[in-house]
């Protein structure tokens, strides 16, 4: 097994690194809202919040995905390395597809959730939030295989919206009319476009060489200049994974790494994700704990979407029973301009939003003139997602 470490540019003096698009990104900045994502420099706002919403649910978006965490594996053992390491089959996983997967620690907690790309049997992507290269690296002990970060050689572009596919046939990428969800494509150069994102739109991801970034940029804004092309930031992304239901580690559960309490861990159905657990592989990371924590009825909490009354934002409020008891908290929340309805993500106390899902509120300090006000707003539990586009799904994708 190799064991590969990718140098850091960052240092002292220059902290955050800028991706391959940041120049791009940086050029239609009006706003200057940056944050920092994974040690690099990535935009919350470009210009508008607003107008970079309505550019993922109305024309097309471009979101830079070059901070993503990728790792790539290889070698004759990398099947049997990532059914250890994950709790999905691989086995099952058809070459060029995407597979949403997540990993746990031995406790069963989980350690982070991602995107597998197969290549073939022998060689695979995976892409997440975070950096696990030593505890991956422990997990490979005894398997024959190629391991290591790539996150600094691959730059990556989100394409998300209802013209998206419109863009990338005027730019030259007929190739994406088969593709079905979940579905990739290599074409010359080791340029990847997969039929994924994190909107819950029609939508692609692309990945590239860092040196092709400039130029496949100009040549996707070219084909986009009637389309309504427009670059975006987290915070206009942010509210179309929430009217989806995607959830964020660390944001919406705290990953086994991250938790300095140990109740502050969570367990794959704790999180909303029992349905990727395979149990019927011979073993994984976690299977064990799994196992006990179900068969015993362990699970502490249930992570939950909510329809809330009114409009004041409630992100981060604390959810009550009969307007007493605390019963869960807010992870994520927005006002949905699709949906036309407050809606969050939250975690709560079980049997609370599992077996009690009446007489639920959610308090809510709104700011006005100078003094906060103290609001109980009625809270409703539903399915996500909250917003369902069918033209994510459609295969060939409608082109505008």
């Amino acid at each position: 097994m190799k064991k590969e470490l990718i140098k850091s540019e960052s240092s002292f003096n220059n902290p955050l690194k800028k991706t391959p698009f940041y120049e791009k990104f940086s050029s239609q900045m009006t706003q200057g809202y940056w944050y920092d994502w994974s040690g690099y420099k990535a935009a919350s706002i470009i210009q508008d919040q607003e107008l970079e919403y309505f550019a993922i649910r109305s024309t097309t978006s471009l979101f830079d995905i070059s901070p993503l965490i990728k790792y790539r594996i290889k070698g004759k053992d990398t099947e049997k390395f990532l059914n250890k390491l994950t709790v999905r089959n691989v086995i099952l996983q058809k070459n060029n597809t995407v597979q949403y997967t997540l990993w746990c620690n031995d406790d069963g907690h989980v350690l982070d959730d991602g995107t597998l790309f197969k290549f073939s049997k022998f060689d695979y992507r995976l892409c997440c939030q975070e950096r696990h290269l030593p505890w991956l690296l422990d997990t490979a002990i005894g398997f024959d295989i190629e391991l290591f970060e790539e996150t600094d050689l691959v730059a990556g572009l989100s394409i998300q919206g209802p013209t998206s596919a419109s863009v990338l046939n005027n730019a030259g990428f007929s190739i994406i009319n088969t593709l079905k969800p979940f579905d990739f494509v290599t074409i010359e150069k080791n340029i990847l476009i997969s039929r994924t994102g994190f909107t819950g739109d029609l939508g692609y991801e692309i990945f590239l060489p860092n040196q092709l970034a400039n130029n496949f940029w100009d040549k996707i804004w070219e084909a986009g200049k009637y389309l309504g092309i427009k670059a975006i930031g987290f915070n206009a992304l942010n509210i179309a994974r929430v009217e989806t239901g995607f959830i964020v580690a660390n944001s919406d559960f705290i990953t086994a790494e991250h938790a300095i309490r140990n109740n502050r861990t969570r367990n794959p159905d704790e999180i909303g994700l029992s349905w990727m657990v395979d149990m019927s592989k011979p073993f994984f990371n976690g299977k064990d704990a799994i196992v006990k924590i179900r068969k015993n009825k362990l699970s502490k909490y249930v992570f939950a979407a909510l329809e809330i009354d009114g409009k004041e934002p409630a992100d981060g409020a604390i959810i009550y029973h009969d307007k007493k008891h605390e019963v869960g908290i807010i992870t994520a929340a927005t006002w949905s301009p699709t949906a036309k309805k407050s809606i969050a993500l939250a975690s709560m106390k079980l049997p609370y939003g599992q077996k009690i899902k009446s007489n639920l509120w959610v308090e809510i300090y709104v700011l006005r003139e100078l003094e906060y006000y103290k609001m109980m707003k009625k809270v409703s539990i539903v399915k996500t997602p909250f917003v369902k586009l069918k033209r994510r799904t459609l295969t060939p994708p409608l082109k505008n």
